[in-house]
């Protein structure tokens, strides 16, 4: 099963919690046992999982990142001005796959999943969530 959803972000870095959107398609899949794969369609965005309650643990994400990886430094700066979000997004990854027990993510009670906007504000970013049954 597969489901694409969309988002739009405020900001040029940041961490969207989409976590509530793919709980509804696995509960809607009513699969009790399998994998759920969630894969960010850009070069410059990611997926991450993560604190969910504290919201300075995702700012630590971002501020962590442009300290490791500036803007302005990098080769392919002289096309778009956007190398350091190339960088991060193939640091972070682009997916992340999680275990199904019993029909629900297997995630703790502190972990959310999280879209990563390396190069925005944009208006429309996708995201592919897949679902495999296992046996």
């Amino acid at each position: 099963m597969q489901k694409t959803i969309t988002l739009s972000t405020a900001k040029r870095e940041g961490l969207y919690d989409i976590t509530q959107e793919v709980e509804q398609f696995v509960k809607q899949a009513g699969i009790k046992i399998g994998l759920v794969n969630i894969y960010a369609q850009g070069a410059t965005a990611a997926i991450m999982i993560q604190e969910n309650w504290d919201d300075s643990v995702q700012m630590d994400v971002v501020h962590l990142l442009q300290k490791m990886i500036p803007r302005g430094v990098w080769l392919h700066d002289a096309q778009d001005g956007n190398g350091d979000s190339h960088l991060k997004a193939g640091l972070v990854g682009p997916s992340e796959t999680i275990p199904m027990i019993d029909g629900k993510m297997g995630l703790s009670t502190w972990q959310n999943i999280f879209f990563c906007e390396f190069d925005g504000p944009r208006n429309q970013r996708t995201v592919l969530i897949t679902i495999i049954e296992g046996s």
